[in-house]
């Protein structure tokens, strides 16, 4: 059965998605500090740690293009789904590895390919089942390297492809020279801007 999106289902939720391997880390505290900023002004909220999920990566075997979903894995996604299409919110951080996002965070949006529909011959136009329904993103990214072009493909690599699918990116938050665990904590300006950005994603998602 393919993904059923009753438009009337949608709520002014924010869903956060963390895709650190490193437990009450910086990646961790600012979640945590955004999903505050929204919960102040008003909305529900949930948080997601990849790193606690069972999730496989997409294999391309495409059938979800045959059934509408994704039909090939029985695992953590499978809930991770409902949620991401009754959240009207997202928010997704990762730590940079390697100049780009985590494992968990690449693995994470390769599973959302069975929201797109295609059509045939390919390539040709295609469509999301997330598109034209008001979806805010914020997407975020921490790195011990000085400058955001240090920081490679990161923020862009979590940016481009829920654009793609839909959701207008308000806003890419860069956190740049913090490495040791838990020492974003130490930086009131920057936990600030995380609640305040929490706050305007989900005023947003309510107009």
């Amino acid at each position: 059965m393919a993904f059923e999106i009753n438009e009337n289902l949608i709520r002014a939720k924010v869903l956060a998605i963390g895709a650190s391997p490193r437990k009450g880390g910086n990646s961790d505290l600012l979640l945590q500090h955004f999903l505050a900023g929204a919960k102040k002004a008003g909305v529900e909220t949930e948080e997601i740690q990849l790193r606690d999920c069972e999730m496989t990566p997409c294999v391309g075997c495409e059938l979800c293009r045959k059934t509408g979903e994704c039909s090939r894995f029985n695992d953590d996604m499978v809930g991770i789904y409902k949620k991401i299409i009754e959240s009207r919110g997202l928010f997704l951080i990762s730590p940079v590895h390697n100049y780009n996002v985590t494992a968990w965070m690449k693995g994470f949006i390769d599973r959302l390919y069975c929201f797109y529909d295609f059509t045939e011959p390919r390539p040709g136009p295609w469509s999301s089942k997330l598109a034209n329904q008001g979806r805010q993103a914020v997407v975020a990214a921490v790195a011990e390297q000085r400058t955001k072009e240090d920081m490679g493909f990161t923020l862009e690599a979590m940016q481009m492809p829920l654009e793609a699918l839909g959701y207008e990116v308000s806003q890419q938050f860069p956190v740049l020279s913090i490495f040791e665990k838990g020492k974003v904590a130490n930086f009131p300006e920057i936990i600030g801007t995380a609640e305040m950005y929490g706050e305007k994603l989900a005023n947003d998602i309510r107009r």
